[in-house]
């Protein structure tokens, strides 16, 4: 499946859910948010209707999000349906980690590919800043239970933010001197409550990470389905990527959609631009109908995100992060 710029769109983000278990600072506000009513939100099986539509128009990674994915109950029913799909290759997680562990056998015999853990922090104290909760050696057990079990591809996500943890940038990276995962650092996006905070460049990041531990040598494997750039570093067993979103976007690379919690199919995430797909699932639209809606929908996805430019703010989505899907 091709948009009308040539870019071939494989990969589809699922958020089920917009609720979270952490309280994020660059995510949502102290206070909360409120949450979508559970029925506005697609069912397991609505989900599974839909990626047996988008397989056949080339989807062959599906990335399970949030909020934190592992809040809706029974996920692993899900991963297992959406294994069993022909055309999907690959099922991954995102995931804040904290709820991870006991059910991390579970995962992956339903057919779980790989998870990436999202951990700003290897402080306890900085952790609790960031998140607002004290729940620091949840998340960490997570990571550990990935790594016992073997999952084949195993990656842990930070968010440099300037005064705040950008000093742990290099202890960070050495995740993946110690252990065989991979470490990415992903500059802020101005989305949300991320837009008060100053970012940390990924040139910043590189540098202190090559301060700590010598030069990188620039990684041409492939290993996963978004924009990273990969380093190998001295030493290193795992890898160390940089995902510029910000400060050299990729846009004309991009290979993904997202379909909200709420079923709305997201071209772009910097766009509030996409179609309803639940309201016609729940209308009773053919396959035929929804496959013409999303091929139609595809060809209009934006070229590019405008975070560093002026944008008319009536077309860019007002959502926090959680809702969004990442």
């Amino acid at each position: 499946m091709k948009d009308r710029l040539g870019r071939t769109i494989e990969y589809l983000r699922i958020s089920v859910t917009d609720r979270c278990n952490l309280r994020c600072i660059y995510c949502m506000p102290e206070e909360g948010v409120r949450w979508v009513p559970h029925g506005e939100i697609l069912s397991f099986e609505e989900i599974e209707h839909l990626c047996r539509i988008f397989a056949p128009l080339g989807i062959r990674r599906v990335r399970i999000t949030g909020g934190e994915p592992l809040v809706r109950l029974g996920l692993p029913s899900l991963i297992a349906c959406l294994h069993n799909i022909d055309g999907i290759d690959e099922i991954n997680l995102t995931t804040n980690g904290i709820l991870f562990a006991p059910m991390a056998a579970e995962l992956k015999d339903a057919g779980l590919h790989g998870i990436n853990f999202s951990l700003d922090t290897l402080n306890p104290a900085v952790f609790q800043r960031i998140t607002r909760t004290d729940r620091f050696q949840d998340a960490r057990a997570g990571i550990d239970a990935a790594l016992a079990l073997g999952f084949a591809h195993v990656k842990v996500n930070c968010v440099p933010v300037r005064g705040i943890n950008d000093g742990e940038i290099a202890a960070i990276a050495a995740l993946a001197l110690h252990h065989p995962l991979e470490v990415r650092f992903i500059e802020m996006m101005p989305i949300g409550c991320g837009k008060q905070f100053i970012p940390v460049s990924m040139q910043q990041a590189y540098e202190a990470v090559s301060a700590a531990y010598g030069s990188g040598t620039p990684y041409s494997g492939v290993l996963g389905n978004g924009p990273a750039s990969y380093y190998s570093f001295p030493g290193f067993q795992g890898h160390v990527g940089f995902i510029s979103a910000v400060t050299h976007e990729f846009c004309s690379q991009c290979n993904r959609i997202r379909l909200t919690a709420e079923g709305y199919l997201k071209l772009c995430l910097h766009y509030n631009r996409g179609i309803d797909l639940r309201q016609g699932l729940r209308a009773g639209l053919s396959d035929e109908t929804l496959t013409a809606q999303i091929r139609a929908a595809i060809l209009d996805k934006p070229d590019h995100h405008r975070f560093t430019a002026d944008a008319d703010a009536a077309t860019l989505d007002q959502h926090t992060m959680n809702a969004i899907g990442g």
